[in-house]
């Protein structure tokens, strides 16, 4: 299993929302290197959701139900070929993981969210991943 963090502004589409809807198509994503992302999430792999823009925080847990087919926002002549897939809601952490707490630990030195931070869609190691889960108030 591969882990994944999505972000979202929690304005446009929160992860309160997601449990709400119980599964959503992970649409509008326009950056070649996030759509390469999603294309290579396989079902089952966990995803991270991350509120953008106001709170800066991971907050949730999703899992990939559906992976990568053509993005239905597509519109008419726009460039490229984009994907999506489809998220199934998780639960929500028992404490949000602030970006500040992560800026701040070494052990998250090399993640993605901090070096390509623009990408709505990045990978996640294993060590990141449980370290994410264990600061969220997860176990198991």
């Amino acid at each position: 299993m591969n882990h994944w963090l999505v972000k979202s502004e929690p304005e446009a589409y929160s992860f309160a929302q997601l449990v709400r809807d119980k599964k959503t198509a992970w649409t509008g994503v326009r950056n070649f290197a996030a759509r390469n992302f999603l294309r290579v999430m396989a079902k089952g792999d966990e995803v991270f959701f991350y509120h953008s823009m106001t709170d800066k925080a991971v907050v949730g847990l999703a899992t990939v139900s559906r992976t990568a087919f053509p993005d239905p926002t597509v519109e008419a002549g726009e460039k490229g070929e984009w994907s999506c897939v489809e998220l199934k809601a998780g639960r929500a952490l028992a404490k949000a993981v602030t970006l500040a707490q992560i800026r701040a630990m070494p052990a998250f030195g090399k993640m993605a969210l901090l070096r390509q931070s623009r990408l709505s869609v990045s990978p996640v190691s294993a060590a990141e991943a449980a370290l994410l889960r264990k600061l969220g108030g997860l176990t198991g």
